[in-house]
């Protein structure tokens, strides 16, 4: 029944309406849109497996693949698995007490694991366990999902020119520029390679919701699709409510430019509020979506423009000044409500991206360990600049620098049209294609800003220049000026420079992926293996370790064991934890490093070379470095130091206690080694020694 809506709605977009040329030039489209995503996934699955032999490792080899965060999310899944029912998994995971020692913690409050949760559900009702290994369900899925990505990418395309060839064109440029727009071959269990795909089908239904000829029926049904995209979106993500804020934002400009009408303003906020407010009961009242700034602008956008009458009457200069009080208005009552409801819930979760943000720009202090964190990882940093020599290898930088320039320029005129009211209007857009403007500028704006953010725009980036190779708006506008404007020569155009486009890109990147493709590999982390087989066999299974929150990780996904903190950072009490934790690598006395570890109820520490003696980062940006800057001693090596910073009286205990003297023997008992790793027990003082 969806699918035939959704076939109605594509044919009620063409001005031929249900003739069998439209029927088959949508059912053309369609076949070569599920192809494209079927091929995108079959593309990431073939370099996934042919990059660790995946298939022929050992099922503890394939865990430790799971790095950092992801070993953490997929480590729920099996736990759900691995559970003698349902209802039992689920209460193990609302009563959870091996995530953090001495705690128990809610982790469908705490973390975005829903999709873990349903998988493992499915897995179990389905009755296909003696044919697929839980692994591969799951792997299978997160790549099923660049299916769905892809072919959201198409539809968007599709929408926007009028022209099956437009998806085609973005769902190969998607590809082509794998290493920019996707890193889910190698980060499978990330949670925005479960949103990101989603977030695109919104944005296709955006879009489709914006167009001008939709009939009020398919509105409605479209509007549907909009609200469970975004759901499915915000329930997957914990940063959701920081996406749905620039995209808010988007939505209150256009509004403000007479874009949108009344009716799809309050619309597509009503369906960011809806899906927020239900991910907040799916997620036992998580006060950190209470507290989220978009929630707090959305309100107050609505509320001022409910009172703020005669917005959009007077001459220009009034209605200037009119949109900057407004403006000023709402941004003023969104801080207000947002301080509010913060204090009110005693929010400080999402702190750290605050502070984060402020040190960024240099609005803060920078020697906060949270915020440092952050700012001294690559993937929070600038966007590098061989990122665009990348983009232009595959002739996508140049039409979308061409189409952006073009169409910017034309929204601006229309905007100002729209202020002066002027009935004779010389320029006209439609609002879908004002909308997929703005997006990939506020969005294009953060990839700048924020390397990690890349993924959210570099995906529309395919969409909206494959949008201007083909569509209509930037080729009149290039014809006028060459005053050849005629409809033979618009269809000419439309439908050779896309092929030639797609005919040279087969001829330059086939081969090139053919051999990507034919590449093979084998996982190798002798070490690590080592370690997970040691505390697996050699430790209790209520042991608890402390040691790097990725480490962590994967220990509690591989062996199961208890741990003092991990790497879902979005939590007050576990980021001071963690600074307690970290300690084992600054300048710490062996007997306050044992009672920081005593007291999270540590059993086992585990140290990594790696960070001891990190070489990784330059200098001001290792970890060692960030907990010196952070207990206010000078860092190590030669260079600048601030002046208030003062020598550490201890020295550096990771290094200290390979020493193997006291006070480091009397405390700590090594228990295994290898070139990587050093796991030492924490010895258990009588009560009247530690007194």
């Amino acid at each position: 029944m969806e699918a035939h809506k959704g076939l109605v709605i594509l044919l009620s977009f063409s001005p031929g309406g249900f003739s069998w040329w439209t029927i088959l030039c949508v059912m053309t489209g369609s076949i070569v849109g599920v192809s494209l995503g079927l091929l995108c996934c079959i593309y990431v699955s073939t370099l996934h497996e042919n990059d660790l032999w995946f298939s022929n490792i050992k099922e503890v080899e394939r865990e430790i693949s799971f790095r950092t965060e992801c070993g953490l999310y997929y480590s729920y899944y099996k736990q759900m698995l691995k559970a003698p029912s349902i209802q039992q998994g689920l209460y193990e995971l609302i009563h959870d007490n091996t995530t953090e020692s001495k705690r128990t913690i809610n982790i469908l409050q705490r973390m975005n694991i829903y999709q873990e949760v349903f998988l493992s559900i499915l897995y179990r009702i389905l009755h296909i366990q003696t044919y697929l290994e839980p692994i591969y369900f799951y792997i299978y899925t997160v790549f099923a999902l660049q299916t769905v990505y892809v072919i959201a990418l198409f539809i968007t395309s599709w929408l926007l020119s009028d022209s099956w060839l437009a998806g085609a064109l973005s769902g190969v440029w998607y590809i082509l520029n794998r290493v920019d727009t996707t890193r889910v071959e190698f980060t499978i269990s990330l949670r925005e390679n479960w949103s990101i795909p989603f977030f695109a089908l919104q944005v296709a239904a955006i879009t489709c919701y914006l167009r001008p000829q939709l009939k009020p029926i398919h509105q409605r049904v479209v509007l549907w699709l909009v609200f469970v995209s975004t759901f499915c979106f915000c329930l997957t993500w914990q940063f959701n409510q920081f996406v749905l804020l620039v995209q808010a934002l988007i939505i209150f400009t256009l509004d403000c430019l007479d874009f949108f009408t009344v009716e799809q303003v309050v619309s597509l906020y009503l369906m960011q509020v809806l899906s927020l407010l239900l991910v907040w009961l799916l997620q036992f009242c998580n006060s950190m979506i209470l507290g989220s700034l978009v929630l707090s602008f959305i309100v107050s956008a609505l509320f001022i423009k409910h009172f703020q009458t005669g917005l959009k009457m007077g001459g220009f200069v009034i209605r200037v000044g009119k949109l900057a009080l407004h403006t000023l208005l709402v941004l003023t009552l969104t801080f207000t409500i947002n301080y509010s409801a913060k204090k009110i819930l005693q929010l400080k979760s999402d702190e750290h991206i605050f502070k984060f943000i402020k040190a960024k720009f240099g609005l803060g202090a920078t020697r906060d360990f949270d915020a440092s964190l952050y700012l001294c990882e690559e993937a929070f940093g600038l966007l590098p600049l061989d990122t665009f020599e990348r983009l232009a290898g595959t002739v996508l930088l140049y039409p979308y620098l061409c189409t952006l320039s073009v169409l910017f320029i034309l929204l601006l005129l229309v905007a100002l049209s729209n202020l002066r009211e002027r009935e004779d209007r010389t320029f006209r857009m439609r609002p879908d294609v004002a909308y997929n403007i703005l997006h990939t500028v506020f969005f294009g704006l953060l990839a700048f800003s924020t390397m990690r953010m890349k993924y959210l725009w570099t995906g529309h980036m395919c969409a909206f220049a494959a949008f201007g190779v083909c569509g209509k708006e930037v080729w009149s506008l290039y014809l006028r000026v060459l005053h050849c404007n005629t409809r033979t020569m618009m269809r000419l155009i439309r439908y050779s420079v896309p092929i030639v486009i797609l005919a040279f890109l087969y001829y330059k990147f086939w081969p090139r992926l053919m051999e990507e493709i034919s590449e093979l590999r084998e996982f190798y982390d002798p070490d690590t293996m080592e370690l997970m087989e040691w505390i697996r066999l050699k430790t209790p299974k209520r042991a608890v370790f402390a040691g790097s929150m990725q480490l962590l990780a994967g220990i509690k996904l591989c062996t199961g064991r208890v741990l003092t903190n991990h790497p879902h950072y979005e939590d007050q009490a576990l980021r001071e934890r963690t600074r307690q934790v970290y300690q084992i690598y600054a300048r710490q006395s062996a007997e306050e490093v044992h009672k920081e570890l005593g007291s999270v109820g540590a059993d086992y520490i585990v140290l990594e070379d790696s960070i001891c003696y990190e070489r990784r980062h330059s200098r001001g940006c290792r970890l060692r470095d960030l907990l010196d800057l952070a207990n206010g001693h000078i860092m190590d090596g030669p260079g600048e130091n601030e002046p208030d910073l003062i020598s550490a009286s201890h020295p550096r205990f990771c290094e200290a206690i390979k020493t193997d003297m006291p006070p480091y023997s009397t405390l700590f008992t090594r228990v295994f080694k290898n070139k990587t790793f050093h796991v030492y027990k924490l010895k258990k003082l009588k009560k009247k020694k530690q007194s």
